[in-house]
């Protein structure tokens, strides 16, 4: 487990490098792994600019997402090639980015729920999933099916609106039977997509997540749930918020799904509203930056200090140095955020809007992580004295996922192809030898 976020000082990862008269009382002969699982619609990103004639003429509503069958995808894919207006293709589905890029930032194993095309040719969709999939994200628990995985057409029209065409093939047809309990059981945490909850009677994915669910809720595992799209929270907003309240540990969201859900366009209040339904929210706000927000122990809170910020709750960072942690843990339970505006201004150009969030979210995952994984490596340590949620404060989680969607932003891919930097070139040298 590489440690999350950039720090200055120092800590003792791997454990077996901590104080060696400590180790001496609390010997271990094998350090303790952990991962994370997460359950996806398997399938590739296709980007491509177009004029608007070519969306109007294949009924796809602009700016929206709309499920095609597979033979229009087919044509489409075809018209898209023979006019040499496909920008990239890459690997895609929100969860199956979110663990690549949980892999590549803690160096760790992540285990990945979702099925595969049983015979996979060189050069095809599936080869190049394969491809483009960290070899740290454990695919041994795939489900192999026969026919074609998704593909996810991402049409960007000449004013940047972005209109996604979605060809399901079989990446709805993972069966309960494929869901490993006791991998999910021993898991840190359990990430999926609220598009999960939306596949057809016939196919069995909804299922599926449902009992991934039910397995990480008997063992006391954090589920996450990440919105996917405004138009598919706006559909049933009472029936999100159920779900949410009943399934839910931490939500992540931007800040058009938080209005949907919520109603609130500030990301602030929809945030603060979240927390009615769960112990942890992060939402993205474009160019306004990131929110993260929870709660803590009232008498456990950590003043900031950082300038208070004004906002729709006035001073609402306040308590940012303090930890998260689940309201069921709390004696006196306060609710905390944090905010923190895009890293260096945001990258001078944006290549890519797809996967920022997904960035985001796997450097939450991270930290989450690494607290299991000092609390089993380290368990005398003060730090767990208390039952932290995760191992830093609301401020630093906000810093660190904010420097990966910076990272996501400033390529083409969705995926992280390194981790990052171990010193940043934006700090003096001065500021390492403090």
């Amino acid at each position: 487990m590489k440690f999350p976020g950039q720090r200055k000082s120092k800590h003792y990862f791997p454990v077996t490098t901590r104080d060696p008269l400590l180790k001496q009382l609390n010997h271990q002969a094998n350090t303790v792994r952990t991962y994370i699982c997460g359950i996806d619609q398997t399938l590739v990103d296709i980007e491509a600019k177009v004029g608007d004639e070519l969306i109007k003429r294949y009924g796809l509503p602009k700016g929206n997402s709309t499920l095609i069958d597979d033979e229009k995808a087919e044509r489409l894919y075809q018209e898209l090639k023979a006019h040499d207006l496909i920008c990239d293709e890459f690997a895609g589905g929100t969860i199956g980015n979110t663990v690549h890029n949980y892999s590549i930032l803690a160096d760790d194993r992540s285990v990945l729920f979702g099925v595969m095309s049983k015979n996979i040719e060189v050069g095809s969709y599936s080869y190049r999933y394969l491809c483009d999939t960290s070899s740290k994200v454990d695919l041994n628990f795939l489900q192999p099916v026969e026919g074609s995985m998704g593909r996810c057409f991402t049409l960007i029209s000449e004013c940047g609106e972005r209109t996604f065409a979605i060809s399901k093939g079989v990446m709805d047809k993972l069966s309960p039977e494929y869901i490993n309990k006791e991998m999910i059981q021993n898991s840190s945490a359990l990430v999926l997509t609220a598009y999960l909850m939306r596949a057809s009677k016939e196919d069995r994915m909804t299922e599926s997540a449902m009992a991934a669910i039910e397995y990480a809720k008997a063992a006391d595992v954090p589920v996450i749930l990440t919105l996917g799209t405004k138009f598919l929270i706006a559909e049933d907003p009472k029936w999100w918020q159920d779900f949410i309240k009943e399934n839910v540990t931490i939500l992540a969201m931007n800040e058009d799904e938080g209005e949907a859900l919520t109603g609130h366009a500030d990301p602030l209040l929809a945030s603060d509203a979240a927390l009615e339904w769960c112990d942890m929210v992060l939402t993205t706000a474009g160019p306004v930056g990131l929110y993260t927000g929870g709660y803590t122990e009232d008498a456990e809170k950590r003043e900031t200090r950082h300038t208070l910020l004004p906002g729709a709750i006035p001073e609402f960072n306040r308590y940012e140095f303090s930890r998260p942690k689940r309201k069921q843990d709390c004696e006196k339970p306060i609710k905390v955020f944090a905010h923190i505006s895009p890293y260096m201004g945001g990258p001078e150009k944006i290549r890519n809007t797809n996967g920022a969030g997904d960035g985001a979210l796997a450097a939450l995952l991270h930290d989450l992580s690494a607290n299991v994984y000092h609390k089993e490596n380290v368990p005398g340590s003060s730090k767990h004295d208390t039952n932290g949620l995760c191992y830093s404060s609301f401020s630093q989680i906000c810093k660190y996922a904010n420097r990966v969607a910076f990272e996501v932003l400033a390529q083409h891919s969705p995926r992280l192809s390194r981790a990052l930097p171990e010193r940043e070139d934006s700090l003096e040298e001065s500021y390492w030898e403090r």
